[in-house]
């Protein structure tokens, strides 16, 4: 008896297995992986209603005389409160899960303005042509909400602490300094064929947009990494990489801001949504794939079920923006063979347009009801004149040419 209670002892005192070990690390990871999911998938929620909280404050204003009218609105503010609780969501889940995994959660953001775009729309659909016109929007952010779940289900469980050692290891690692050659010299040739080529296909911006993607998302995870061990108590802001890394995800994201805001300007807000998320979202796993190694020790059925994943959130998100309705852009002048009794006037349809840089003038698409007399336009002089004999036909009036010195 005595024999068998010491053995006994002697198995409680074992140190646990490798297995036990596995176990208890698998289970934790994948409780941090599904609190950096849930932390992105808020984010993007909370980005996406600010975003359209901020786009109906310019919308309403549009044409005002006054081009930040929308400061003095709480619409707008709010907005951009909840932009900057959902950006934090999104960078606070960086320091959680990897960089493999909360990139392609981005899709997030597009199916929720999808769907707020359909729950305020103006226009009163039939069911049929309700179902018929937005048909491709339902399949998309169906495609979308599949690979999210396979995205979150397949992720990669690499996680290590972001310390200021194991950041400067990754940084000088051979794979990582090969990688950056490679996309330092794909960077500078796009760059030379957009400046010098006039390059302005909307690939070339995009991928530009991508690559500079990759380094903030990569300097992103280390600096919020880095922060919340400094907030555990493991100080990490006395390394010097910590600096250096603020300053990348700063520089990055300034240079992407500009690229995106020229891409804007010459290419519709659809295209720019599906083709920057599939790019962006591509160059990024690449990336935390090479830097932090987010791959290494994962079987190959893993791997293909998170590749199938992206590729059907990519698809659900080309069918969600294809089916955008454009964007009609504000004129505010009206043509004036657009006005009864005119047609003979402007026959090639010239439209009576004073300089915008002062304030709109005449034909100015305004509401007056809703707005002060500031903002109301000025109407057009007009001069009753009489054409040859009474009864003959004629033009009724006849427009003031105004110059510079009147």
């Amino acid at each position: 008896m005595d024999g068998a209670h010491s053995a006994a002892l002697q198995l409680q005192q074992l140190p646990p297995t490798s297995s036990a070990i596995s176990m208890s690390e698998g289970s934790f990871s994948y409780k941090e992986n599904l609190i950096g999911a849930l932390l992105a998938i808020f984010g993007h929620l909370v980005v996406s209603i600010a975003l359209n909280l901020q786009k109906y404050s310019h919308i309403r204003l549009a044409g005002s005389k006054d081009p930040r009218a929308y400061f003095k609105t709480k619409t707008w503010w709010l907005g951009l409160s909840l932009m900057l609780l959902g950006e934090l969501g999104v960078f606070a889940s960086y320091a959680f899960a990897p960089l493999s995994l909360i990139v392609p959660l981005s899709a997030v953001s597009v199916i929720a303005s999808s769907i707020i775009g359909i729950i305020f729309i103006k226009e009163k659909w039939k069911p049929k042509e309700f179902l018929r016109r937005y048909v491709l929007s339902f399949v998309g952010c169906g495609l979308a909400v599949v690979g999210t779940y396979l995205l979150v289900t397949f992720a990669p469980n690499s996680h290590e602490k972001m310390t200021g050692e194991n950041v400067t290891r990754h940084l000088v690692s051979w794979p990582f300094l090969l990688y950056m050659l490679v996309e330092i010299v794909l960077f500078c040739l796009l760059l030379y064929f957009y400046k010098e080529k006039n390059a302005n296909n909307v690939i070339v911006i995009l991928l530009l947009v991508a690559l500079l993607g990759s380094m903030t998302v990569v300097t992103v995870k280390a600096v919020a990494g880095m922060l919340v061990l400094s907030i555990q108590g493991n100080l990490q802001l006395d390394y010097p990489i910590f600096y250096v890394m603020f300053v990348c995800m700063v520089a990055t994201t300034v240079y992407q801001a500009a690229f995106l805001s020229q891409a804007s300007q010459m290419y519709d807000s659809s295209l720019i949504a599906s083709v920057g998320y599939i790019l962006s979202t591509t160059v990024a796993i690449t990336a935390g794939a090479v830097f932090y190694l987010d791959f290494l020790g994962e079987d190959v059925l893993h791997i293909c079920m998170f590749a199938l994943g992206c590729l059907i959130a990519f698809l659900g998100v080309f069918l969600i923006t294809r089916n955008r309705k454009k964007a009609i852009p504000f004129e505010p002048y009206i043509s004036m063979d657009a006005m009864p009794g005119m047609q003979n006037m402007h026959d090639k349809g010239m439209t009576v347009q004073p300089d915008l840089k002062a304030s709109f003038s005449y034909g100015a698409l305004e509401n007056n009801d809703s707005i002060s007399e500031i903002y109301t336009p000025a109407t057009l002089p007009v001069m009753q004149e009489e054409h040859g004999p009474r009864g003959a036909s004629g033009v009724p009036y006849r427009v003031l040419e105004h110059t510079k010195k009147e």
